[in-house]
């Protein structure tokens, strides 16, 4: 969740500054401010609305077949679009359905859900057939989840893309190879690290933007450690989504286009993975579906 206003303005920032690809989720609270920004940078003839890219997740809530397109409907309503560009399935762990996102028993402990990623994915299938969506992707998915998906009999559209957390700490790089076989984008969250925020983040993991070889490339170049890691990212074909609510780093996020980082520099930052994930999300780790056990 984000202070109210604080979606709106950075994304109207973002636009300005050059960003196409917005990353946004029902699950954010925030969707209403998110399209009524897109909205006003294309009434200002900023953009057209097909120069943007704007990924939706379909939340835990909502795996059961006849809920997925009901939750997609509810964000094109939310952002006033006739479309998305992508809409992915957020985590593979299904909850119970109902009015809360985050269902608990009287114990306080969480109440899945059985989960059919097959069943869930034939949904959004047929999402895409109706015109909702352009294409479909997933997010946490490890190896075994996404062969579900990919050897499902009567697979008419494929995953195009998988969201996992990916940076210079946490580099992928099995994940990664496996999903360059099968044409599936790596989309990397927290590129940059993550806050140190304590109720969701493993702070076992050093802060990355702290490196010392990331703050040495970063100096020679005249950058920051930052650009060094999304520009790392970057050139290894893996997208980026930093989250920013700044505008100078919203801005600066985005000046990676003007320098290269060279074959060694490449091969020195990815020396610096230490397999340690900063999002672990343990408090769901007993879910049969729980996606982190896997090597990946």
């Amino acid at each position: 969740m984000t202070p109210k206003g604080n979606a709106y303005e950075s994304v109207k920032v973002a636009i300005e500054a050059g960003y196409r690809h917005i990353d946004g989720a029902l699950v954010y609270y925030n969707e209403h401010e998110v399209g009524q920004a897109i909205r006003e940078k294309i009434a200002d003839g900023t953009v057209k609305r097909e120069d943007i890219f704007y990924c939706g997740k379909l939340w835990n809530t909502f795996h059961p077949p006849e809920l997925v397109r009901p939750a997609l409907e509810k964000t094109l309503k939310t952002l006033q679009m006739d479309y998305i560009d992508l809409y992915i399935v957020e985590m593979p762990t299904a909850f119970k359905p109902g009015d809360t996102f985050y269902p608990r028993d009287e114990n306080g402990k969480y109440i899945y859900h059985d989960t059919d990623l097959c069943a869930t994915w034939e949904a959004l299938e047929a999402c895409k057939d109706a015109g909702l969506v352009k294409s479909l992707g997933v997010s946490n998915f490890n190896k075994r989840q996404l062969e579900l998906i990919l050897n499902k009999p009567g697979l008419k559209h494929k995953p195009v893309s998988n969201q996992v957390e990916c940076h210079p700490y946490f580099t992928q790089p099995k994940l990664l190879e496996y999903c360059r076989q099968k044409d599936i984008v790596i989309v990397g969250y927290s590129p940059l690290g993550t806050s140190r925020d304590a109720s969701w983040v493993n702070l076992k993991c050093p802060p990355l933007l702290e490196d010392e070889l990331l703050v040495s490339v970063a100096k020679k170049y005249n950058k920051t450690s930052a650009q060094v890691a999304l520009r790392f990212n970057v050139q290894r074909g893996v997208v980026v989504i930093p989250k920013s609510f700044s505008p100078n780093r919203i801005k600066e996020n985005f000046q990676i286009f003007d320098f290269s980082l060279t074959k060694d520099e490449m091969e020195a930052i990815e020396t610096l993975n230490k397999n340690i994930r900063y999002v672990e999300l343990l408090m769901w780790s007993d879910h049969p579906e729980y996606p982190f056990h896997d090597e990946y």
